[in-house]
């Protein structure tokens, strides 16, 4: 199979059902997004303070996947079978810091990214995570978007915090909090 088709050359793309639309259609923005959110879960993932917690990560690269599928599917058109997000993708996340929370002390201040580098990665993936939810939000205003996929989205970027305070916890590294000036 080649990897070039040479049939976006002219600036479209064509959609699961195969619609074609521009390639800078809000909806490609959407699951591009998720792709690149799914290229910095890789990288926390490959995190040597994250082996214990390899399996998990790729399950939440998996369920990206899975959105992304879902994201470049033409909602009208379409009649492939799909996979799709549960509930219980979204209940795993929500235990998950439930667990972490467990073992981390009491958050009273806000949390900069940095302290070491590993945590800084999962700081990063939270902000794309953040711009991929943003962005499917406002796909939905005007196109049909699975209800669980901003769910998904909005707890992933919770559990990616969750995730970078442990990491610094694990790592030893200081929290880098914030520090207002008010004068």
């Amino acid at each position: 199979m080649k990897i070039y088709t040479k049939t976006g050359d002219k600036g479209l793309t064509s959609l699961i059902g195969g619609t074609r639309v521009p390639k800078s259609s809000l909806r490609i923005e959407c699951y591009g997004t998720v792709d690149e959110l799914n290229s910095y879960i890789g990288l926390v993932r490959d995190q040597d303070v994250n082996a214990s917690r390899r399996d998990l990560l790729k399950e939440i690269q998996d369920r990206l996947f899975t959105m992304g599928a879902s994201l470049a599917s033409d909602p009208e058109k379409s009649k492939m079978k799909i996979p799709d997000l549960h509930e219980e993708d979204i209940l795993l996340l929500e235990r998950e810091m439930d667990s972490m929370n467990e073992n981390l002390p009491e958050l009273r201040v806000f949390i900069l990214p940095g302290g070491h580098a590993s945590v800084s990665y999962a700081h990063v993936a939270r902000c794309v995570c953040r711009r991929a939810e943003r962005l499917v939000i406002a796909l939905r205003e005007d196109s049909f978007v699975a209800d669980l996929v901003p769910m998904y989205l909005n707890r992933l970027s919770d559990y990616l915090f969750v995730l970078s305070r442990q990491m610094a916890h694990d790592l030893g590294a200081e929290e880098v909090t914030w520090k207002p000036r008010l004068s």
